[in-house]
């Protein structure tokens, strides 16, 4: 024993001696080689638009400085300008043991262009972090380092290590909370190495194919579709060389893992490391935008918040989930809801209403104004009368009195939207007029300004570059209606189901509807050797599926929470929107098969969501409370009654209140008999479901039986109404 620990000892020694002489390094991608945010890219670099109004990029940077890397090279290539102007005059210019340098290219067209560039820079001198300028983390880098490192000691063919996150997709859409289509990962469960990846699978054959040799050559497989790529990598210095090798590899997972794991003869290696209770996810389309700005509202990232990053401007946290800026004028009869945060110096007329929003920097929103999840950038104006749900709206924009933006709208840089004019459903709208031509994913934004508004380009942009004129147009036009100035651009061919695919907007229940009814719920995957699809996901051998039911039960605890906090935001949304019964059954079921949870924790979901809208609403005594929950209870009740099929369903209600009233809303102690009455009124609980639970208590603790004696009253009336309607029987 006493060897094996000096042993330890020394490696823990060498290892601080290796990063003593290889600081920790960073590559950061700058360029998304991509289009789907235009047409705010084609003005703006994505890594500088707002992420509840701080730009994305400074999450990144702020992450990698927390986690120990010292030396962060940032490639820029499309308006690399102002993504140097930015770091020069911001913190990271100055940062002590945290250098900030730029690699700015004028002609690489993707990933592997920026990599191979970078290699040819001789920077990189040991093992490094690759990531792009999009991705919001608070996850520790010391344990995938030291999985890497050691790996690397044992193999030296070990050249990467990929972190994943399990995020269940929707059985509904084959997508993840991101927008991001279905991934299918082959991982060796014992090593943890990469066997397969597979984004791009044909989910309507019900099958996916995968090559023989993994099974043999690896004891045990498992297949997972529960898996959420981070995009953080743990790299060698091998992996800048194959790219400079293999100029076909340009894009990092379709060519450079996919080609590693099929590459036989070289005989590379590609690890996973997952994370559990950390938080890491990059933003690829606006589905990931409103999802990850959520969580950061929700705090799920801490300590990269918006009060902690804001930096001097000072936010103030306040209840349900809000955050305020100094110098806001906001009207004494204005309304902000839950998960809104308010920036700096805009001004809030009367009567306007706003939740579930981000309103940016020095905006002026008018009287009788009602902005519902939507995000609104710097110094945009909105008229009187306005309305806006589920839209983005960038700096500038002014919307003239009566204007109404329809979920999924996107209106760009100093678009001005007509009085009373109604901008379509999943619209986008810029000063450009829309290209001819559709570019690729790996296409360049070409447009180029320092400001972030749009100027006359001249013939090369950006220095080598040029593009084509003819295909982007610029100046006003009256698409927007009396007063309005901007293009609508139309949809391309095929475009139709990413509108609302990766839309800002919640998926339309009239989609999920159809999808449901497309779908064959009946067919099950199976594999001819008797393997079998796990509930979560993974494929397993008859031989895995007694695993390690430890591991399974913290899985499940965490996706019941996870579960329950989406219900909740789902829930408060269609209360502020005042959503139809129906169509909340709908978005409720999507999560509930998404997360392969059952009836009844929908309901416990359900229910803790509307106990706690009702304890977080304005009251001051308990009788204002009990208004509060009723209100609550009738207007849902049919929501909640949805989900509830059977006696045993009901009683898990009430120990779901029971829970609540020792934790989460402890005001509602003294008042448990009355909102048990309360449900049993509205037919939600049947007299039977409280008087099982009754007896069901009385062979418990005295510590577990509060609640009984509380309610002992209603008990002992239900109990004589029973014997009533059995004597008359």
């Amino acid at each position: 024993m006493g060897a094996q620990k000096k042993g330890a000892t020394s490696r823990v020694s060498e290892d601080q001696e290796e990063l003593a002489r290889h600081p920790l390094q960073a590559i950061l991608l700058a360029d998304s080689f991509a289009t789907k945010f235009r047409p705010i890219t084609l003005e703006r670099p994505k890594v500088l638009l707002p992420l509840v109004n701080i730009p994305m990029i400074d999450y990144t940077l702020a992450w990698l400085d927390s986690a120990g890397v010292e030396e962060v090279f940032v490639f820029c290539c499309a308006h690399s300008k102002q993504v140097i102007d930015y770091l020069e005059s911001s913190q990271w210019s100055s940062q002590p043991n945290f250098s900030v340098q730029t690699i700015e290219s004028h002609n690489s067209i993707s990933a592997g262009d920026a990599l191979r560039l970078i290699y040819e820079r001789h920077v990189i001198h040991g093992d490094f972090v690759l990531i792009s300028g999009d991705t919001v983390s608070n996850m520790s880098l010391t344990q995938v380092l030291q999985e890497h490192k050691e790996r690397r000691k044992k193999d030296a063919n070990a050249i990467m290590t990929m972190v994943v996150k399990q995020s269940k997709p929707s059985p509904i859409t084959q997508q993840s909370r991101l927008g991001i289509d279905e991934l299918f990962m082959a991982i060796n469960p014992d090593t943890k190495q990469l066997l397969c990846y597979e984004d791009k699978v044909e989910c309507s054959k019900g099958f996916i194919s995968i090559d023989k040799t993994l099974i043999a050559d690896n004891p045990s497989v498992v297949l997972h579709n529960d898996k959420q790529d981070c995009y953080i990598d743990i790299c060698s210095e091998e992996v800048l060389s194959l790219f400079t090798d293999n100029f076909d590899y340009q894009h990092l997972r379709r060519h450079f893992v996919k080609g590693l794991l099929v590459d036989d003869i070289m005989g590379y290696k590609i690890y996973t490391h997952e994370i559990h209770s950390s938080y890491a996810a990059r933003i690829d389309n606006f589905r990931s935008y409103d999802t990850i700005s959520k969580d950061i509202i929700q705090r799920w990232t801490y300590p990269f918040v918006p009060d902690i990053l804001s930096g001097t401007s000072a936010i103030k946290v306040e209840r349900q989930g809000t955050y305020r800026a100094s110098d806001v004028t906001l009207s004494r009869s204005a309304q902000i809801g839950p998960f809104t945060v308010i920036g700096k110096g805009t001004k809030i007329g009367n009567d306007t209403k706003i939740s579930h929003s981000v309103i940016g920097e020095g905006c002026t929103i008018g009287s009788n104004v009602t902005i519902i999840s939507s995000y609104i950038w710097n110094n945009v104006t909105i008229e009187n009368d306005c309305q806006l749900r589920h839209a983005i709206v960038c700096d500038g924009v002014i919307m003239k009195s009566g204007a109404v933006l329809e979920p999924g709208v996107v209106l760009s840089f100093k678009v001005v939207v007509g009085q009373k004019f109604v901008v379509p459903a999943y619209s986008m709208v810029s000063l450009l007029q829309q290209p001819i031509q559709q570019d690729s994913d790996e296409e360049l934004e070409y447009a180029d300004s320092s400001s972030g508004t749009v100027e006359l380009p001249s013939d090369k942009l950006n220095g080598d570059i040029t593009s084509d004129l003819s295909e982007i147009r610029y100046g006003p036009a009256s698409e927007l209606g009396t007063g309005g100035v901007g293009y609508i651009w139309s949809i391309f061919e095929g475009g139709h189901d990413e509108e609302w695919r990766h839309s800002v907007a919640p998926i339309p229940t009239d989609k999920i509807a159809k999808i449901m009814l497309d779908k064959d719920n009946d067919e099950e995957v199976l594999t001819q050797d008797g393997n079998i699809v796990s509930a979560s996901g993974g494929l397993k051998s008859d031989a895995d599926t007694n695993g390690s039911d430890d591991d399974d039960n913290e899985d499940s605890r965490d996706d019941y929470v996870s579960f329950e906090k989406e219900v909740e935001a789902t829930f408060l949304r269609e209360v502020q929107e005042n959503i139809k019964i129906d169509h909340a059954v709908l978005e409720v079921n999507a999560l509930r098969l998404s997360y392969n949870m059952a009836s009844v924790d929908c309901a416990g979901a359900i229910f803790y969501s509307m106990m706690k809208l009702a304890v977080e609403s304005p009251h001051s005594s308990a009788s204002e409370l009990h208004r509060n929950a009723a209100d609550v209870i009738t207007k849902w009740q049919k929501l909640l009654k949805y989900f509830l099929h059977d006696i045993d369903e009901e009683i898990e209600v009430i120990l779901k209140f029971e829970e609540m009233c020792l934790e989460s809303a402890k005001e509602f102690s003294p008042l448990f008999p009355q909102i048990l009455h309360l449900l049993y009124d509205k037919e939600i609980l049947q007299e039977d479901a409280i008087l099982r639970w009754a007896d069901e208590k009385e062979g418990a603790d005295e510590s577990d039986k509060m609640f009984l004696k509380h309610s002992e009253k209603l008990i002992r009336w239900l109990r004589v109404a029973e014997e009533e309607d059995d004597e008359e029987d």
